[in-house]
């Protein structure tokens, strides 16, 4: 019979060996309190307490947390925004008595203070600067939050403001801002690119006409040559300057014909071609050149002789 009373007395005292030891997590500590009372700060490993007389009051974490806060307020042209700011802290190993008995709710407190910040700090800025200047939000942020929650033991590692939000109207306005001010961009390079496809066609053309004044000047240079040549060869045989160019010109007239005739897809043309058109073509340009030739004389002598006179 006293062997069974035992055995609930060994089991009891296993119970209490065993609630005597605890285990803190890696980057946290864990605070032992004696009858209500601090006792003494644990951190991560296998730790030991007094069983019955001490308890594990709580436990915090010492690892880099983050806190995301949204703030709506007003910039100094009367738009509405929301921010979000997202707050990087941890807990000072140095100062987790601070950060546990000083401060129930460091979340809300953290708030509070962004709050505070954000709303002295926007109403001073232009939309568009509260866009260009979030890293100054952020400074100012980080340097109150800094002053504030030191002395509860918690570091503040960073401030970010991870979004601004203006209201859904301002925001279709900016669009079109946006929008009207690129289209105003692309319609001038569009129009500078017109005008230099202008330029450039009105360059090549002048030079594609300079080119051909001047090929046409070569070619009636060439074919005036060509006369001059020919008419030297027919006065060594006997042929005098109006039978030759008369004889050039009816020459002229046949090559024409043939280039005509050797032309498939030429339009209908008629000339007048008898047996006797060569003939009385050469015939009439002889005349025409002596009638001329004549009338030069003429003219020449009636200023000669006007000249004379004076």
């Amino acid at each position: 019979m006293g062997q069974f009373i035992f055995i609930p007395i060994i089991f009891f005292g296993l119970l209490i060996l065993i609630s005597s030891f605890f285990i803190v997590k890696q980057q946290s500590a864990a605070i032992i309190e004696r009858f209500g009372r601090f006792q003494s700060i644990r951190h991560s490993g296998l730790q030991m307490k007094i069983p019955l007389i001490d308890r594990v009051a709580g436990r915090l974490s010492l690892k880099i947390q983050q806190l995301d806060v949204i703030i709506e307020t007003k910039t100094l042209d009367d738009v509405f925004v929301r921010l979000k700011v997202s707050v990087q802290y941890r807990v000072l190993t140095e100062k987790v008595y601070d950060a546990f008995y000083k401060l129930d709710y460091p979340h809300d407190q953290i708030t509070s203070y962004v709050f505070d910040v954000v709303r002295a700090e926007v109403p001073k800025m232009k939309l568009d600067d509260v866009f260009v200047k979030k890293d100054d939000i952020a400074l100012a942020v980080k340097a109150e939050l800094n002053d504030a929650m030191l002395d509860y033991g918690f570091d503040i590692i960073k401030t970010l403001v991870t979004d601004i939000d203006p209201d859904a109207q301002v925001k279709a306005a900016m669009n079109r801002i946006n929008a009207s001010e690129r289209e105003k961009i692309a319609a001038q390079f569009e129009g500078d690119a017109q005008r230099i496809l202008i330029v450039e066609k009105a360059k090549a053309e002048a030079e594609s006409k300079r080119l051909q004044g001047q090929g046409i000047a070569d070619q009636r240079r060439e074919i005036a040559r060509g006369l001059e040549e020919s008419v030297e060869v027919l006065n060594r045989v006997g042929i005098n300057s109006q039978e030759a160019s008369a004889l050039i010109v009816v020459t002229q007239h046949y090559d024409t014909l043939q280039s005509i005739g050797e032309e498939t897809n030429s339009n209908l043309i008629l000339l007048p071609n008898s047996p006797q058109a060569g003939s009385d073509m050469l015939n009439n340009m002889v005349a025409s050149f002596t009638a001329s030739n004549q009338i030069g004389e003429a003219m020449k002598e009636a200023r000669n002789k006007k000249s004379d006179e004076e």
